[in-house]
């Protein structure tokens, strides 16, 4: 009598692991079972509607350091399903890639439609059923296999099952891989941007920098990258690769705390220093403010400057020593007062679920229930901005998938 197999979630590790398992053993059912009324609406908003398939990070010891999470666990994982298993398999299927210049891989029609279209038809094709609206609010073991209890009161009976859920927070996934005997770590976000109220940064939303070192004092917290202010705060990849970092200890302050930015970490001070004695002698005239160094934005510069006490009528010839080393001090380090988060649409990643020695990675199974097996969000796995996330998915979905359908 043929298998049924249950997966629980509609993302893109759900859809990874039911083709995987249906190219494998065709001649069982596999059923995705999806709560929302679409299935990959995280695939749909993704990289702002283009779909950060994945990262040019080709070695898997490498790509496991963007992970703040899981990072030793996925290292045999990216070994048998890598970054380059995943452009293959997209390109076999009609999808062209393409490489940003910061490493990022998208579809080359910059459509997230692109992907869905590719992991819904290949679905079909191998005979996948898939069902929208169809909740699983809860699980009971059996003997054999597991019993479904959907959110409409029917029900329906697997031989094997696997929680693709995405992100644990308020999620039947957590709920459901708790009441058949995992543990979980708790959710908390990752992947935000910051919220200051300084009137001189308010000033500026819209204001771009590519390269900024952003920490956080007392924390081992440091990160280096792109910055963009905002309407609210700070966003941008640094700030996000540093909230994921940081996704316990600012939790853990209720998201208030102390963000430091050096606007220039290609330079020392005595660099910075010479730069400004540079131009004293070659603009003595020129406003301060309207001087910058090291190609930032003018309007950038012009707030920093005033921030650390040059008055806007100064010219270089009559800037002061203590004004020059305020100005020095204050472009390696600004101190900016956060006082919440906003997340990231585009990701809402959480930090936190299943505890990852309670799975077998070579199978994505439970080592607690046998036939129960797991894939991408739901465990205790989140990845910095740049398409990590969705590696992560397609690897541990694969990896289910095919051990699903193992004898």
């Amino acid at each position: 009598m043929p298998e049924k197999i249950a997966i629980v979630g509609g993302g893109a590790a759900g859809f990874f692991a039911a083709i995987a398992y249906a190219e494998a053993n065709p001649a069982n059912e596999v059923s995705i079972y999806e709560r929302g009324p679409e299935f990959l609406t995280k695939v749909r908003i993704s990289g702002g509607g283009r779909c950060n398939v994945t990262h040019a990070c080709f070695e898997a010891r490498a790509l496991s350091e963007r992970y703040p999470r899981g990072k030793r666990a996925l290292i045999p994982p990216l070994h048998r399903f890598s970054t380059s298993d995943t452009i293959a398999w997209f390109e076999e299927r009609g999808v062209r890639l393409k490489t940003e210049g910061d490493g990022r891989i998208f579809p080359v029609t910059d459509s997230s439609q692109t992907v869905i279209d590719c992991l819904v038809n290949t679905a079909k094709a191998e005979g996948v059923r898939l069902f929208a609206r169809r909740g699983v609010n809860a699980v009971d073991r059996q003997a054999r296999g597991f019993d479904l209890k959907f959110s409409s009161g029917a029900t329906a009976h697997c031989d094997r099952l696997l929680l693709a859920t995405g992100g644990t927070r308020s999620n039947s996934g957590a709920q459901i891989a708790r009441s058949l005997g995992h543990d979980l770590l708790p959710a908390v976000p990752s992947l935000f941007s910051f919220h200051a109220s300084e009137k001189w940064l308010r000033a500026l939303p819209g204001v771009s920098v590519t390269d900024v070192e952003a920490s956080v004092p007392k924390t081992s917290l440091r990160e280096r990258g792109p910055l963009l202010i905002t309407h609210q705060g700070v966003s941008g990849p640094v700030i996000l690769r540093l909230s994921a970092w940081g996704a316990r200890v600012l939790h853990e302050v209720d998201y208030e705390f102390t963000l430091r930015l050096n606007w220039v970490p290609l330079l020392s001070e005595e660099e910075i220093q010479a730069q400004l004695r540079s131009l004293r002698e070659s603009n003595p005239n020129r406003r301060a403010i309207n001087s910058p160094i090291a190609e930032l934005p003018a309007r950038l510069w012009g707030q920093l400057a005033l921030a650390a006490g040059v008055e806007r009528e100064t010219r270089w010839t009559n800037l002061s020593r203590e004004n020059a080393n305020r100005l020095t001090s204050q472009l390696l380090r600004t101190e900016i007062a956060v006082t919440g988060k906003s997340l990231n649409k585009d990701e809402f990643v959480t930090c936190g679920g299943v505890k990852l020695d309670e799975v077998d990675f070579k199978t994505m199974q439970s080592r607690i229930v046998p036939g129960l097996y797991f894939a991408g969000e739901v465990l205790d796995i989140d990845g910095i901005t740049g398409g990590f996330n969705f590696q992560s998915a397609w690897t541990t979905g694969w990896i289910a998938g095919k051990a699903m359908a193992a004898p």
